[in-house]
């Protein structure tokens, strides 16, 4: 069997003889950037449509390409159920009882019978123990489940948060993610509403826009607060009142409390937050397959969530630089509903943004359904591959061909519709027919045997059951997290200031020395200001052996004090605030603590800022990751979290890159080798032809010489005799034709030698690129980079005043 293990290409199965209803020897490799394009799926119960969205899924896991999905029916939980040994009490726990009691088998032998069972398939198609390993240990493997605490919970809350500024600054896709979210949000208070004509909708959407453009964000207590004492006056050209009275708003607060405190929706508010960037990956940058499974819930239910997942992930997305690689993977189960063809649910806009946006990210999105006269073909048109399988009625088939034909016009290819109607009548189960834009032809394959169990949809507690252990795992491993860095606080320095005698003025200070005030956050009860020096510089820390070069700005800031050194830089902490926050004037109702000798002490400005030089030239420095693998480094701020998901993304682009350049390079190589075979099979076929005639001839002309000695004739003629003398030249004329047909398919046998010697030593220099470090587990190196004097530009050393509250701690 021929190699799968390819870069940057799924196994998806064989190529398949429809006519000859026979599996071929071709693999069916699909490369992985194609998916970038998106995909669609579609095919009847039985079709084998899950057995090959979970093949691509595991493919994805496997080339470390994190997913998104999402799961009405609760069939994709099975990802999980993988065994390694395949060892029959791996499956038992996870059989289904009822086909152990239709095959009259006890639970016990069922599940021997299904390890026999997974372990011939695998056999069959070339995979092996070692696979599903590789599998389980390329990505993290997690149930989400939205509105229940079987598997892990999600918050919404961050749905209602200010979208990323890349969507703020869109004005059409900030309309788009307001509409959306008020729309799912209305629909789970079962109001159906026309966001061109509900003033249900227009007042939220109105409320929403001004809290985001604010910079604010919301959650269902500030908006129900909202919505009762609204900030707005008017909407349009009338009052708030006119537009919608407070006496009908009440009948919306009573709807939105009553949501906010039924039982049952706690657990929406709980959980991980519905944050992509940190779902895509985990806490140590390995990519995540993150399924949500929202099965239990009902109708509305299941429209709010999926609506606000969609938007968060566009939000995502629009934070992402482009590339041509694949990047991650949304897949959803079941489009059924969440896509039609002439309604416009919450779901459809963003899914139609995604479909139109996504490519330019690295995002694929891949869609399936059994119901192919529910989807929007329009809004799929451009849609690179179909994987089309076995369809149930003739309207299912003709709402497909209408599918391909507005894909293959998208893409300016032939389309020729009968014959593709001829193909989709002989599919079987697990026979599929891929037409994808990106190859010559359409290809039918049947579909290679999951590692993961297929063993159909998981029971809520089934789903408790496999998570349990993870949300422990992930409990201890949050709780060994590191405590994040503080702010500036210098409260021990200055408690001892604030005992003495207050003023409510500052005090008076040399000609030409300048005191700043640190802004008060919050409340100015029981506040007093206490002297401080802060101290603003932009560092440029340049390495360039280590490809660093990074400019960053801080503030500083350090107590005065009435020692013999006054100001003493070695207690600077960072201030927590930008340079441009800092006020010319105090608030109001604030007193002074006791100054000392401050007056003196503030002529002193200059030798402070040569010792703030100093000191910074000293103490400061950054401390990246290096991955010696690729020598690139982290970002000034970046996580080793984050620059893992970063080096991954830009090793597969890397990859790619080098793939295309490989199969460029061999291309030329191979063309011309591929016409002189062209050129040597025209030479066998006109020699066969030519000794096929040279020998006719030559049986003609003997078999006429030996008729003529034979019949009426008692003697040879001497005519007869050179006839026979010809005809014996005929017969040596015939067998060197025949040498002549055996050295040209000589010939032929050489190039297609060459051909073979060529694809694989291509395949071996490709191969040989997935020897580098894998970037989820390389082991990085520690560059720290010191700056020079002549790098380090002060923007200010000034004395300033810092607000205190009573107990020592800062205001600000």
């Amino acid at each position: 069997m021929q190699d799968y293990e390819k870069l940057g290409v799924f196994y998806l199965g064989r190529e398949y003889d429809l006519k000859g209803k026979k599996l071929q020897d071709d693999l069916l490799l699909y490369d992985s950037r194609d998916l970038v394009t998106h995909a669609v799926v579609v095919g009847m119960t039985g079709s084998g449509k899950t057995g090959l969205c979970i093949d691509l899924i595991e493919e994805a896991a496997i080339d470390n390409v994190p997913a998104i999905l999402i799961d009405p029916k609760g069939d994709l939980s099975n990802l999980l159920l993988t065994f390694p040994s395949l060892d029959k009490k791996d499956f038992l726990p996870w059989i289904n009882p009822d086909d152990a009691n239709r095959k009259g088998l006890s639970p016990d032998d069922f599940a021997a019978k299904q390890a026999e069972l997974w372990a011939k398939g695998l056999g069959d198609w070339g995979q092996d123990k070692q696979r599903i390993q590789r599998l389980r240990d390329a990505a993290d493997f997690a149930i989400y489940t939205p509105g229940s605490s079987a598997g892990l919970p999600v918050s919404i809350l961050k749905s209602f948060a200010a979208p990323a500024a890349e969507i703020m600054e869109d004005r059409e896709l900030l309309q788009d993610r307001i509409s959306t979210t008020v729309s799912s949000l209305l629909g789970l208070l079962g109001i159906d509403a026309d966001p061109l004509k509900s003033r249900e909708h227009i007042f939220l959407s109105t409320i929403i826009s001004q809290t985001w453009q604010q910079g604010n964000d919301l959650d269902l207590a500030a908006l129900i607060n909202q919505v009762q004492n609204p900030a707005i006056k008017k909407i349009g050209v009338l009052d708030i009142e006119s537009f919608y009275p407070s006496k009908d708003r009440f009948e919306l607060v009573m709807a939105l409390n009553n949501l906010l405190a039924s039982p049952g929706f706690n657990v929406w508010l709980e959980g991980e937050p519905l944050d992509i960037n940190q779902i895509l990956h985990t806490t140590q940058g390995k990519p995540r397959i993150a399924i949500f499974s929202i099965a239990h819930l009902g109708d509305s239910e299941r429209m709010f969530f999926v609506s606000l997942l969609l938007n968060q992930v566009l939000g995502w997305m629009r934070t992402q630089t482009g590339t041509t690689s694949l990047r991650a993977l949304l897949y959803m189960d079941e489009i059924f509903g969440y896509f039609p063809p002439s309604a416009n649910p919450p779901s459809k806009k963003p899914l139609l943004t995604l479909l139109k946006q996504a490519r330019a990210y690295g995002l694929g999105v891949v869609l399936a359904t059994q119901n192919p006269v529910d989807l929007d073909y329009k809004g799929l048109s451009n849609t690179g591959t179909w994987f089309i399988g076995r369809l149930q009625t003739e309207r299912d088939k003709a709402r497909v061909l209408d599918g391909l034909e507005g894909a293959a016009a998208g893409a300016s290819s032939q389309f020729n519709r009968s014959k593709m109607e001829q193909i989709l009548a002989g599919l079987g189960e697990r026979v599929f027919l891929m037409n994808n834009t990106h190859e010559d032809q359409p290809v039918i394959f049947q579909t290679r045997w999951c590692m993961s169990y297929l063993r159909g949809p998981l029971a809520r507690n089934q789903i408790k059951q496999l998570m349990d252990p993870y949300k422990s795992t992930r409990a201890a491993s949050s709780g060994a997290s590191k405590t994040p860095k503080a702010t500036a606080d210098v409260s021990t320095s200055q408690a001892s200031t604030t005992t003495g005698s207050l003023s409510s003025q500052p005090p008076a200070l040399p000609p030409g020395v300048t005191a700043y005030y640190i802004p008060l956050r919050g409340s100015a009860s029981g506040v007093t200001y206490q002297p401080v020096v802060v101290g603003a510089a932009k560092i440029r820390f340049l390495d360039k052996k280590a490809g660093v070069d990074n400019t960053v700005q801080n503030v500083f800031l350090t107590p005065v004090s009435d020692q013999i050194v006054a100001v003493d830089w070695a207690t600077a902490q960072e201030a927590g605030f930008d340079i441009n926050d800092l006020e010319k004037s105090p608030v109001k109702d604030v007193s002074f603590g006791e100054t000392g000798s401050l007056s003196s002490q503030a002529k002193n400005s200059t030798t402070w800022q040569k010792d703030f030089i100093t000191w910074l030239y000293g103490s400061q420095k950054i401390e990246l990751f290096k991955s010696p693998a690729s020598g690139l480094c982290s970002l000034q701020g970046e996580s080793e979290r984050d620059f893992r998901v970063r080096l991954q993304q830009s090793t597969r682009e890397t990859r790619d890159q080098l793939v295309e350049d490989l199969r460029k390079k061999y291309a030329a190589k191979l063309t011309a080798l591929e016409s002189k075979k062209q050129k040597a099979q025209q030479t066998v076929d006109r020699e066969s032809k030519q000794a096929q005639q040279a020998g006719m001839q030559t049986a003609l002309t003997v078999g006429a010489t030996l008729l003529g000695a034979f019949m009426g004739r008692k003697t040879l003629s001497a005519s007869n005799i050179n006839k026979a003398a010809s005809a014996i030249k005929g017969v040596g004329k015939t067998v060197g034709e025949a040498g002549d047909v055996g050295r040209a398919q000589e010939t032929v046998k050489l190039y297609e030698q060459q051909i073979k010697e060529l694809n694989a030593q291509l395949e071996e220099e490709i191969a040989s690129l997935s020897g580098k470090a894998d970037p989820t587990t390389e082991k990085f190196e520690t560059v720290a980079v010191l700056p020079k004097k002549s790098d380090i530009s002060v923007l200010l050393v000034s004395l300033a005043w810092a607000p205190y509250r009573s107990d020592g701690k800062p205001a600000w």
